[in-house]
């Protein structure tokens, strides 16, 4: 069909001549309208974004002279953030003379995964870059969820240490003589 014929038809149908494959040979064109088109596509868009998952990438920090608490909290902090769905960029401070010893960092790294154990994966192996380790951690697929509700209260159990009390004979009344 002619351009000029095209152009009538959609003049006449109140909506647009739209070129859509324009490398066709010969072009392919469509009456439409243009205005809603471009609304659904727009539309289109936007429920793609919402359904899209931002990953953001958390850093923790380590040195090589930390100690066992402090190690802890920070290790439950990347429990948290690996339940969340974020990757992990654990990065080991070396200062002095400390860059000198590089399996102290190691040793703490392979720490890290043996805690984290199946809540992580890693993306990056340690290596060193300058004064500082690196390694990239991202969460494992099948991660549990974490919990949205609180879980009912334990009871609490008598210390296993006390023997349970023994049975008692109900009271006697004294026999008059």
């Amino acid at each position: 069909m002619s351009i000029a014929d095209a152009l009538e038809r959609a003049r006449v149908a109140e909506l647009d001549l739209v070129e859509v494959a324009s490398q066709a040979d010969p072009p392919v064109c469509r009456i439409m309208d243009y205005g809603k088109f471009r609304y659904e596509e727009s539309q289109k868009l936007k429920e793609s974004r919402k359904k899209t998952v931002q990953i953001t990438m958390k850093e923790v920090k380590f040195k090589p002279k930390i100690g066992k608490a402090d190690f802890d909290t920070k290790v439950r902090h990347m429990q948290e953030f690996l339940r969340e769905g974020h990757k992990v960029k654990v990065t080991l401070q070396f200062r002095g003379r400390e860059v000198a010893h590089p399996e102290l960092g190691t040793k703490i790294l392979h720490a890290v995964i043996e805690q984290l154990g199946s809540v992580a994966k890693v993306d990056t192996h340690a290596r060193l870059e300058g004064r500082n380790m690196t390694m990239v951690l991202s969460p494992e697929k099948k991660a549990p969820k974490k919990p949205d509700a609180k879980p009912a209260p334990k009871a609490q159990a008598a210390p296993a240490a006390e023997a349970p009390p023994a049975p008692v004979a109900p009271e006697q009344t004294p026999t008059e003589i």
